[in-house]
């Protein structure tokens, strides 16, 4: 026995289609739901689903929606200008620190073409124009490098061999990083 082939994905007309069968079904009074679930191969979940709509509305309520447009994208002309305020910073763009978060960006994109995104799907289309987004390390205001630099040339040193002469373990900052994949 042939069984007949069935697409893997119905379009909105067909699935409107076996919705308004189903209406047709319950208007008949007939059928039980999971008699129509099976002949319609959908769980009976779906069919009460269906049904409570029907009771609600009619067949109109089983109808296809019309479907939104998606929301635009960029151009890749767009893409480059949005590059280019991020070169230029964040503070430039009116923002408080220079730090780029994916919210920023997503607000600058939205100012600048009237394109709304969600921060999540920002970080795959700016990775793949060769930006990422990092955080800066975390210092203090008052941080003197020079200080840190003459400290750790002049003082370290000393520190360093007390506590390996005391047969004190070294703090794990001081161990050198193994770095794994590119870098």
């Amino acid at each position: 026995m042939d069984s007949a082939w069935l697409p893997r994905r119905l379009t909105p007309g067909q699935l409107e289609e076996r919705r308004l069968q189903a209406a047709a079904w319950f208007r008949q009074g007939r059928l039980t739901q999971a008699e129509i679930a099976r002949r319609l191969d959908v769980s009976e979940a779906a069919v009460s689903h269906w049904r409570a709509r029907w009771r609600h509305g009619g067949d109109r309520q089983l109808w296809a929606r019309p479907r939104r447009p998606r929301a635009g994208r960029l151009s890749e002309t767009q893409w480059q200008q949005v590059l280019r305020i991020l070169r230029r910073g964040a503070v430039v763009a009116e923002f408080d620190t220079e730090q780029w978060t994916l919210k920023r960006i997503a607000r600058v994109i939205e100012r600048r073409f009237g394109v709304r995104y969600h921060p999540r799907s920002l970080a795959r289309p700016l990775h793949a124009r060769g930006w990422s987004a990092h955080r800066p390390a975390p210092r203090a205001k008052e941080r003197d490098d020079a200080l840190v630099a003459a400290w750790l040339k002049r003082d370290w040193p000393a520190v360093k061999k007390a506590l390996a002469a005391r047969g004190g373990r070294l703090p794990a900052w001081t161990k050198r990083v193994t770095r794994f994949g590119p870098g």
